[in-house]
């Protein structure tokens, strides 16, 4: 934890700061909002910045959103600065703390804000398997690619990678290749040098450089531009990288961790992403599987969600019921840890009693969840079907499936070709022709009241 401190470091601030760095955070300090900026350009970054509310918090906040710098913000003052408080936090300061500090409450909103907790909570053996192998190559500095639908955990399983690895005293440092535009992305992560483009006020120290000694980690790398691609490329086979506007090289000595939703080997098909790069992020792989594939870890989750923020929320405990456990057993979870996070936040807090029951466990809408999972079961379905029967089409002639399709509505119909032609939305003088065609083919057709195979 990265922890840096805005404001004079004075008093009651002076307590808040130690303890912090009992709580086992690193911690730097900065007078005024100017050298805090610089601090931040220069690579020297933060997970969370702790700021005196007497400062200009507004001016601290657009400052930070004009130069693309995205960092927690909590503010903290004694009792008398009431309206400071509200301010701070109108302008979007996370929390707020009281001063003088509370060791307690200095812990928790640290471990709140910043989440850095690097522990996997797991009990299915797939996942196990996983882990396993994880532990097998942290400690190496390999380049691992982390794959998954949405919301498996990639991101914690990189932070996992990174505190059992030999740079775990160094920073792990995130970028979402999908979160940032395109003709941004380049100055993110080489940095850029004063007046390299408009807005670029001041020398500004990119993720690579920020990693420098630990780990960096590229979330949605598949999301990242063919062009852009290939300058990553020669930053992780040469360990060296350009800054936008740069005349030299600068040397880098980084691991690269990597994530995707998406299967990179249909994307180098695609042309969308580089097979040089796909070999050389994906020395390892580790595949997380969807909740719906590791079924043990649904009750350890749910459970552990639910004293997570019974706690959080102050409602005192909180327990799931056998009823609400099995229903949860059984939902198919689309949006795998992450909404199962989501339901048991929601059901804490619409549970009416100690115990959480079935109907406290409710969709952002309000649907319940037995409902929800009915309605996608139905929705896969039909789209299981919608599937099949076109894989039935791939090959066939129009003919064909004119053919077969027209016999069918008849044998529906039992034979009556007034009723079928209404239901194909063709004439009756179209519907025989097309009989008499099939009659002369040889091709069985079902009599007034029959069906073919009755028929037959």
């Amino acid at each position: 934890m990265r922890l840096l401190i805005i404001g004079a470091l004075e008093g009651q601030l002076t307590q808040a700061t130690k303890l912090a760095m009992q709580g086992g955070a690193k911690v730097a300090q900065a007078s005024s909002i100017e050298i805090a900026l610089a601090t931040l350009r220069a690579g020297k970054g933060a997970d969370l910045l702790l700021v005196d509310v007497m400062i200009d918090i507004p001016l601290l906040l657009a400052s930070l959103e004009a130069e693309r710098i995205h960092i927690p913000v909590v503010a903290c003052g004694t009792e008398t600065n009431a309206a400071a408080a509200v301010n701070a936090i109108r302008a979007g300061a996370k929390e707020y703390i009281p001063l003088p500090p509370d060791a307690e409450l200095i812990a928790a909103v640290i471990a709140a804000v910043a989440r850095e907790s690097t522990d996997l909570l797991y009990r299915d053996p797939s996942m196990a398997k996983v882990v396993q192998l994880a532990d097998q190559i942290a400690a190496s500095e390999a380049s691992v690619l982390i794959t998954g639908e949405s919301g498996t955990g990639k991101e914690v399983m990189a932070k996992y990678l990174h505190a059992r690895s030999k740079r775990a005293g160094k920073p792990f440092i995130s970028i979402n290749c999908a979160a940032i535009p395109e003709a941004l992305l380049e100055s993110e992560l080489f940095g850029h040098e004063k007046g390299a483009f408009t807005g670029a006020v001041a020398r500004r120290i990119g993720k690579f450089e920020e990693a420098t000694g630990g780990t960096l980690l590229l979330d949605e790398i598949s999301e990242m531009d063919v062009r852009l691609q290939a300058k990553l490329l020669r930053a992780i086979q040469e360990r060296l990288i350009d800054r936008v506007g740069g005349s030299k090289p600068v040397a880098i000595d980084i691991r690269i961790l990597a994530t995707s939703n998406r299967d990179l080997a249909e994307a180098v098909k695609e042309g969308s992403f580089r097979e040089d790069l796909l070999f050389r992020l994906n020395v390892v792989n580790l595949r997380l599987p969807p909740l719906r594939e590791r079924p043990g870890d649904i009750a350890a989750l749910s459970e552990h969600f639910v004293e997570k923020y019974a706690a959080a929320n102050g409602v005192g405990k909180r327990i799931l019921s056998d009823a609400a456990r099995n229903e949860l057993m059984q939902a198919p979870w689309p949006g795998n840890v992450r909404e199962l996070e989501n339901t048991l936040h929601r059901a804490v807090l619409l549970s009416s009693s100690e115990t959480i029951e079935p109907d406290a466990i409710r969709m952002p809408d309000g649907t319940g969840l037995a409902d929800a999972a009915r309605q996608n079961s139905a929705a896969a379905q039909v789209a299981q079907t919608a599937e099949t029967l076109t894989r039935a089409m791939v090959g066939r002639t129009v003919a064909d499936v004119e053919r077969e399709l027209i016999l069918d509505t008849l044998d529906h119909c039992l034979g009556n070709r007034t009723h079928a032609a209404n239901i194909l939305g063709i004439s009756i003088r179209t519907l025989r022709n097309k009989l008499n065609l099939y009659t002369d083919d040889g091709i069985p057709v079902p009599h007034p009241g029959e069906q073919r195979n009755s028929a037959a």
